[in-house]
């Protein structure tokens, strides 16, 4: 698969990198970002995942949280798909919606068109990303997966779905319950449809309540957060891991919003937190 380098940044002594391939599992043009710390030069380092929230693209986490500077430290590398396919032949949001079409992919494989032509997102994440990373860069098979918001609710679900894939999990502020918010509900009736047994497979907390995996899982929320108590729902998963004993460490984070202020405040703590199972002594 042909790989279209389209920018390359030095930054903290390794490279951050963006590339446009061809998908296969959405069917058209996909842009993700690869950032490759110094020890990737002599040796092959292992992979977190990061999937961004509503809105945003691969740019978002690499621009604004300071990833860079622990995965540096780490040895890490840092891998951010877009959030949804996009092109003139992708279907969008009739009314032109944020929470919903383009740049909302919602880390789930659409069933309902005209969306299920593209809207693969989790056949692109899963599969198809991890195998081309892993074909054209100094990366080992070991990986770990993280998000924010939309995306933290894709790498819980993808995270809980995948036990033998994924090292660890963390999240922040992700929409957990997304079967019992406004956000979840109207990307579900758009992509899955009207039947709710087909969205049990895409709710945190509904994957959390039947998983055998034990997964180590971090999340972090603001107690500031606009979006707190109508869209992400944290208690519901707390409760969930509770009811089988999950391995789930769930910290309020006091004044903190919804923003990457609140990422970056917390980011080194989340890669050092998957670090432990990364990196083997």
């Amino acid at each position: 698969m042909t790989l279209e380098n389209i920018s390359n940044t030095k930054v903290f002594g390794g490279w951050l990198k963006q590339f446009n391939h061809q998908s296969t599992s959405t069917q058209c043009k996909m842009r993700f970002a690869v950032y490759l710390p110094p020890q990737a030069e002599v040796h092959k380092v292992p992979v977190l995942y990061w999937l961004s929230g509503l809105t945003c693209t691969d740019e978002n986490v690499m621009q604004k949280s300071g990833i860079q500077r622990v995965a540096a430290e780490l040895g890490i590398a840092i891998v951010a798909p877009d959030t949804s396919p996009r092109g003139d032949n992708v279907a969008d949001d009739e009314h032109g919606a944020y929470d919903f079409g383009i740049g909302a992919g919602f880390y789930l494989n659409a069933t309902q068109a005209p969306f299920d032509n593209h809207y693969k997102m989790y056949d692109y994440v899963v599969d198809e990303l991890p195998a081309l990373i892993e074909a054209n860069f100094p990366v080992t098979s070991q990986k770990s997966i993280s998000g924010h918001s939309m995306g933290g609710h894709g790498a819980i679900t993808i995270g809980l779905k995948n036990p033998q894939a994924y090292q660890s999990i963390s999240a922040f502020s992700p929409i957990c319950n997304p079967m019992n918010c406004p956000w979840g509900q109207k990307a579900f009736v758009g992509y899955l449809g009207d039947n709710q047994q087909d969205w049990l497979e895409y709710d945190s907390c509904e994957l959390m309540k039947v998983t055998q995996a034990n997964t180590p899982m971090l999340v972090d929320q603001g107690s500031e957060d606009n979006f707190l108590a109508e869209q992400l729902k944290p208690q519901s998963l707390i409760d969930a891991a509770q009811s089988r004993q999950y391995p789930l460490t769930l910290r309020m984070q006091q004044g903190y919003d919804h923003s990457y202020f609140f990422i970056s405040s917390f980011i080194e703590e989340h890669l050092k937190f998957h670090a432990k199972y990364l990196i083997k002594s």
